[in-house]
């Protein structure tokens, strides 16, 4: 198929050829085209530039052409950090919140992780991938085109191998280009309380060999917090991931400072995401680093957690990256434009800056950077198309109200998955 977009107001966040990450100052530049037009042909974007120069047309086989007048056109979001596969909801412990419970005592009573994780081995792989199509059906909506996504609501073997399968299962039938992250270190099962041990030696010495043989997992990531997993646990786990050449990710800094930041960066982890409680050490750290730090702004602002250095890490010349964090306890929203409106109206991150970390960032951070997450002759054609709109300020200004007219998917525009 063909596509032709035309009289596009401005095209957003466009590449001569695939660079890297926005660093620092260069996330506060955001390369745009007005009075554009946009040219697709099968799965890949083949062409775009002003409307003065609009391409002769020769060959109107199979092409379909939009007008865009009045609206832009931006590359998909790119959500590098979910865990859009789960079995049922926790608005109780929402509710247990609003009376004063923290996420931890919630935790130490059951809920939590361990109740999703009760929900999820009771329910089937079709029941699984079911509701997760509809999830992935909302946030298509909303202009995510790639999106990572996690176990670890399993916390046993099987169910640990079940999740997986549902996510691949998830790239053979879904539109959007999905990264599979094995997160069996998510919590301690209630059967192996004070063992620990046993549990991680579970996890490295069956888990993982299982998921490698199947090739289950992109990533391997591990909650490294208090009372969950030490840095050493991290590490430990980590490693041997890197021995079956699966990459680690971090949950890091969230509820306390535990040292997923100095792990991460000392195993070469792709990301370390939530970062709330990153200290100056961790920034520095991260400065001679590859690890791409990613904030979730919709789980701070669920759980009402102190707000993560974002601003400190752009000045200090890191590659931000932002995601959703989508998941049943802590921010039940995969929609990455309020993701963005958060990030600005409370971390005072510009525009600019954030829809570099939701793009092109966020591409990165899920191993996509090359493919995905700008507009760049020769990258996946995943863009979406606004209604009609002033500015690009305008999606973050406007929090409360989904901007996104038309989303295109590996060069189709996708029905209801």
């Amino acid at each position: 198929m063909k596509i032709l977009i035309k009289n596009i107001k401005e095209l957003v966040q466009i590449e001569q050829s695939p660079g890297g990450l926005k660093r620092g100052r260069s996330m506060g530049i955001l390369a745009t085209l007005k009075d554009a037009w946009l040219s697709i042909e099968n799965d890949l974007i083949t062409g775009f530039g002003e409307m003065k120069y609009f391409p002769g047309i020769s060959d109107w086989t199979n092409l379909e052409v939009i007008d865009a007048t009045g609206k832009m056109v931006f590359p998909c979001w790119c959500d590098s950090h979910t865990h859009l596969v789960y079995a049922g909801s926790r608005e109780l412990e929402f509710v247990d919140r609003i009376n004063g419970l923290s996420y931890e005592e919630i935790a130490g009573r059951g809920g939590g992780i361990l109740n999703s994780a009760k929900q999820l081995q009771a329910a089937t792989e079709e029941e699984l991938i079911q509701s997760a199509l509809n999830r992935l059906n909302e946030i298509k909506c909303f202009g995510t085109g790639a999106v990572e996504i996690k176990s670890g609501y399993g916390l046993t073997i099987a169910s640990e191998l079940k999740m997986l399968r549902v996510i691949k299962k998830l790239k053979e039938i879904s539109p959007l280009t999905i990264q599979a992250t094995f997160l069996g270190a998510h919590a301690i099962p209630p059967e192996y309380k004070g063992q620990k041990e046993k549990y991680i030696s579970i996890i490295t010495n069956e888990m993982l060999p299982a998921i490698a043989e199947e090739k289950l997992a992109d990533f391997c990531d591990v909650f490294c917090e208090k009372n969950y997993f030490s840095k050493d646990d991290t590490i430990k786990i980590l490693e041997v991931a890197a021995k079956y050449g699966i990459k680690g990710k971090i949950h890091a800094e969230q509820l306390s400072h535990s040292g997923g930041i100095e792990a991460g960066v000392q195993c070469g982890a792709i990301s370390v995401d939530h970062l709330e409680f990153a200290s100056e050490n961790d920034i520095e750290l991260l400065k001679n680093s590859n690890t791409i730090p990613t904030i979730l702004p919709g789980a701070q602002f669920f759980l009402g957690l102190q707000i993560p250095p974002a601003r400190k890490m752009i000045d200090a010349g890191l590659p931000l990256a932002i995601s959703s964090d989508y998941n049943p306890g802590s921010c039940p929203s995969g929609n990455m434009n309020f993701m963005i409106s958060l990030a600005c109206i409370n971390y005072k991150i510009t525009p600019e800056e954030a829809i570099n970390a939701a793009t092109i960032n966020s591409a990165f951070a899920m191993g996509l950077g090359n493919s995905h997450g700008s507009i760049c002759v020769g990258k996946k054609a995943n863009i979406f198309i606004t209604k009609e709109v002033s500015s690009y300020g305008f999606l973050p200004y406007s929090f409360s109200n989904n901007l996104v007219e038309r989303v295109i998917l590996n060069g189709e525009i996708p029905g209801r998955i």
